[in-house]
């Protein structure tokens, strides 16, 4: 008999692995133990090797430079491989303005949404029909609805002053709505302060657990701020972070308000709160005379995934629910407030900031820091 060859390859080393681990039980020690101490080393190497690397460039350059060239690497390497972008961002605190920021054209589409709401209303009107028509739909969706993409809006809720739809968003379990509502004893300007004003809210929603600005862009006065807030039970809290931007057009007699979620390098997810990532909002105001009389009509569109296990009809009750619930507390808030003249930041009257370079644009601030400040002097921005 020939003797036993012995194993070669990866079979041996697992056999010699394996047989060492036994060896090792006592003494905690093993393959396992020997890849993780070894993933560990690595991992130091290349988060010191960063590091480095920022001490160096902190060294070289001044900050705004700084923030522009790293700003620039983050977004060549965002979504690949091994989270580089996550890392560079949490080194150097960047956020992709260039990105990230709420642009012109998304204002100015929310502000034809309600222009078409309104032609529709007035035909229906003249028409002696006394019911809302259905949400008018844009060329772009008339177009994405001949390939079956979109699905018809649905009348959820329809009162006198509030009409609230919802329609299946394509591709998700969830839903977007919409609520078009009228109110005639606050102004718009005061309805409009007070859904803006960070620190009021604070106090009139017991919802919220934190709530402050994170950092503002001086080139187009989009700002990020993080939202904390509390779910119903047994559900634990959630929090948002996202981008908003807001436009006040005297000429045209329109205010508008957009925000949607992002991730910022400053606010990593927490372990206490599950975080939001998927979140869309468009507030709409029209006047019925000017910002300073009773009377305005609003459109709110509003979409976000709460990362619930609870079925799609519960979700939409809740969201359904909690809607009107929320807008009426914001309503009351604005009474409270005009009633008792509790001071609210005028956000349509702040003076407007000097718009510097880019470098100056990525400069953060605190809650209350330049919160005087708005965008141009026609379309002021917060």
């Amino acid at each position: 008999m020939f003797p036993r060859r012995p194993p070669v390859g990866l079979a041996a080393w697992l056999l010699v692995g394996a047989a060492a681990t036994g060896r090792a039980g006592a003494r905690g020690g093993g393959l396992l133990a020997l890849l993780a101490n070894q993933c560990r080393f690595v991992t130091g190497l290349r988060v010191r090797r960063a590091q480095q690397i920022a001490q160096l460039y902190g060294r070289l350059y001044s900050e705004s430079s700084r923030r522009i060239l790293l700003g620039r690497l983050w977004r060549r390497l965002r979504g690949r491989p091994g989270h580089a972008s996550a890392l560079m961002a949490a080194l150097a605190g960047v956020f992709a303005w260039d990105e990230e920021r709420i642009q012109e054209e998304e204002l100015q589409r929310s502000i034809d949404e309600m222009k078409r709401l309104e032609e529709m209303s007035s035909t229906f009107r003249s028409s002696g029909v006394d019911h809302h028509p259905p949400e008018p739909k844009s060329p772009t969706e008339r177009d994405e609805d001949s390939g079956g993409k979109e699905q018809p809006w649905e009348m959820v809720m329809d009162k006198k002053h509030f009409k609230l739809w919802r329609r299946p968003i394509t591709g998700t379990p969830l839903y977007q709505y919409r609520v078009f509502g009228t109110y005639t004893d606050v102004t718009p300007r005061q309805f409009f302060n007070v859904q803006l004003d960070t620190e009021y809210r604070k106090k009139w929603d017991a919802l919220v657990i934190k709530l402050e600005v994170i950092e503002r862009d001086v080139v187009s006065g989009s700002e990020v701020l993080h939202w904390v807030t509390h779910f119903p039970y047994p559900m634990y809290s959630r929090d948002y972070v996202y981008v908003r931007r807001y436009s006040v057009d005297e000429e045209n007699n329109v205010m508008v308000l957009v925000s949607r979620a992002v991730e910022h390098p400053s606010v990593p997810e927490s372990p206490e709160f599950v975080r939001v990532r998927s979140y869309e909002s468009q507030m709409v105001i029209r006047p019925h005379k000017s910002f300073d009389e009773n009377g305005f009509d609003y459109l709110l569109t509003y979409s976000d995934n709460p990362q619930t296990v609870f079925p799609r009809y519960c979700v939409s009750w809740m969201v359904s629910s909690g809607m009107p619930d929320f807008l009426e507390k914001l309503h009351m808030a604005t009474l409270k407030a005009k009633n008792m003249e509790i001071k609210v930041k005028d956000y349509i009257s702040s003076k407007p900031l000097e718009v510097g370079s880019e470098a100056k644009a990525t400069a953060p601030s605190s809650e209350r820091k330049s919160e005087g400040s708005c965008g141009p002097a026609r379309i002021e921005y917060a």
